[in-house]
């Protein structure tokens, strides 16, 4: 019996698929996460890479930062940030040369939490005044924080009014009652759990984010890495990054 079962069990372990042992490990920031989530399973399927997935803000000094995890070891093959943020890794040598691939724009836009009042923003001047009157604001400490504490804050006139009531967290302290309004790329709205999307920010005001792919220097598997990019920068990608709030950057 355990000879016939023997016979039986080593054709069925033959002609199961082989176990990939390629990984690639992503450092990313939150703007591309919706999107990357929706298209990994169409990538490990079709290629049997498998993805691991780590957490960071595109810029600041931080020790979640994508450039502070590089710059103390973080094992990465892939990253993907603003461009911003990937310029700096490139000037810091955290990049291979000529691999830097633009994915998708973010507008920047508004939330509140889920079933609260939507202000309207309509207008600059009906923008200006929901922050106003809005007890407080927050925006993760990111490019989206530059912009807003260096440059449309004092151009609306509000910088002083504003720097009292601001934190860096983002929409996860709206969706926990402890901020009113998040104000970051749609791409990080949209979807976010716990909040109500109220729309961009009106165009004359307005800071669309680049989120871009690049290749690490040292990593452990760069043809790898290099077909993640390129599955990102294809057609088979467009769909998602719509529908996460984002559209593809033209001409790839």
């Amino acid at each position: 019996m355990k000879t016939i079962g023997l016979a039986f069990a080593i054709p069925m372990l033959l002609a199961l698929p082989a176990v990939s042992q390629t990984q690639v490990k992503v450092i990313m920031s939150g703007g591309f996460s919706a999107a990357f989530q929706a298209l990994q399973p169409e990538f490990e399927k079709s290629t049997g890479i498998t993805i691991a997935i780590g957490r960071g803000a595109s810029q600041g000094n931080g020790p979640n930062a994508i450039g502070s995890q590089l710059r103390r070891g973080v094992p990465a093959d892939v990253v993907i940030l603003t461009r911003e943020g990937l310029d700096d890794l490139i000037t810091d040598n955290r990049i291979v040369g000529g691999t830097a691939v633009d994915l998708a724009r973010a507008p920047l836009g508004l939330a509140v939490r889920a079933g609260a009042p939507k202000p309207d923003i309509s207008t600059v001047e009906a923008f200006k005044q929901a922050l106003l009157r809005a007890r407080s604001v927050t925006f993760p400490a990111s490019g989206t924080a530059t912009y807003l504490t260096e440059k449309l804050f004092p151009q609306l006139g509000i910088a002083r009014e504003m720097a009292a009531k601001t934190t860096n967290v983002g929409v996860a302290a709206v969706a926990r009652g402890d901020a009113e309004i998040a104000l970051q790329p749609v791409s990080e709205l949209v979807h976010a759990p716990g909040a109500d999307f109220v729309g961009p920010i009106p165009k004359e005001v307005q800071f669309v984010s680049v989120f871009s792919a690049g290749l690490a220097a040292g990593a452990k598997d760069p043809e790898a890495g290099r077909r993640l990019i390129e599955f990102l920068s294809s057609e088979s990608a467009v769909a998602a990054i719509r529908s996460s709030g984002m559209e593809p950057v033209k001409g790839r």
